[in-house]
């Protein structure tokens, strides 16, 4: 047994959250494991915003880089997994880890007994698959009336995450937002102790941050980064190109609209994307909102969250 404190930072897309982090992490002494379901992949580094290789030369990073995008079996059990040993190493060297996360589900896997055994079925998988090469539309609209909050949450094109919510439900009678909405329950059967910190700002300050970061991201290449994990075999369907900003691309690669439209496209979704997100970590009663237009600068945020952490830690965590 190991014992450790836990640091927590979440926010929505833009709003500061690695510039924060770095900060925090040079301050407490942390290593950095990141919850973000694109960062994962390699050669996705434009649209993820993934820390760059100078800040992650910093502060050391983990979980970035390690799936290679043309895999299709990544999972949130397998980043589980590998974020709970990457808390135990870090605690072992006697530093802190710093989970900065945009993914919520991927926050809650490390931090919440939440189980991923979700039932499945190879000849139903099957029947699914075959409907849904034969009109993706008609299987999407069938998973919005069965399970609405997932269907909204993934992309119609999602081929794998489409039809596995679709078998989940076929199988069980259960929908796969059912499996995930135990969240205040697993609760109070926590692994980890962690002091958490959430970070907003105003809806129009947030909305210009992205309309900004989605054009920097353009100016740097994504299209050309797109086109080139294309290359390289990574096909639409693929999880990794489900991803906003990658999604966008492929359509506007493949001839469905024009540049703008793709440009447009791929803020409107960040702005939706940054709304689920405020929703899903606002669940969590156990943090602590920090709002960005209450300080003039980001130091001066920082030195607030650091005065807060510094007075909430206590070290009583555990690593199993």
């Amino acid at each position: 047994m190991i014992s450790t404190d836990t640091i927590c930072l979440v926010g929505p897309t833009a709003c500061h959250k690695t510039e924060i982090s770095i900060m925090l992490a040079k301050h407490f002494d942390c290593e950095i494991i990141s919850a973000d379901s694109v960062s994962v992949y390699r050669d996705m580094d434009i649209g993820s915003a993934k820390p760059s290789k100078t800040e992650q030369e910093m502060v050391k990073h983990h979980l970035i880089d390690c799936v290679d995008p043309r895999d299709t079996s990544f999972s949130v059990a397998e980043y589980q997994r590998l974020a709970r040993l990457a808390i135990c190493d870090i605690g072992s060297r006697g530093k802190t880890p710093l989970i900065i996360g945009g993914s919520g589900l991927y926050v809650d896997a490390i931090y919440s007994d939440l189980s991923f055994a979700y039932p499945s079925d190879k000849k139903i998988r099957e029947s699914l698959e075959k409907e849904y090469e034969d009109n993706p539309s008609k299987a999407y609209k069938k998973l919005l009336l069965i399970d609405a909050a997932t269907a909204d949450r993934l992309n119609p094109n999602d081929y794998k995450r489409v039809i596995r919510a679709l078998e989940v439900y076929v199988c069980s009678g259960k929908t796969m937002s059912e499996y995930q909405s135990g969240f205040e329950a697993v609760q109070s059967n926590k692994l980890y102790s962690s002091v958490k910190i959430g970070l907003t700002m105003d809806r129009e300050r947030l909305y210009n941050r992205i309309e900004k970061r989605v054009n920097m991201m353009f100016d740097k290449g994504l299209i050309a980064e797109v086109q080139n994990l294309v290359d390289r075999g990574v096909t639409p369907a693929s999880p990794a190109m489900q991803a906003i900003g990658y999604r966008q691309i492929v359509g506007y690669l493949n001839g469905d609209y024009n540049l703008p439209t793709a440009k447009e496209l791929c803020i409107k979704d960040t702005r939706h994307f940054a709304k689920r997100q405020l929703t899903w970590f606002k669940r969590d009663k156990e943090t602590t909102w920090f709002s960005l237009d209450d300080y003039s600068t980001i130091d001066d945020a920082v030195e607030s969250i650091i005065s807060y952490i510094s007075n909430k830690g206590e070290n009583n965590a555990y690593c199993k």
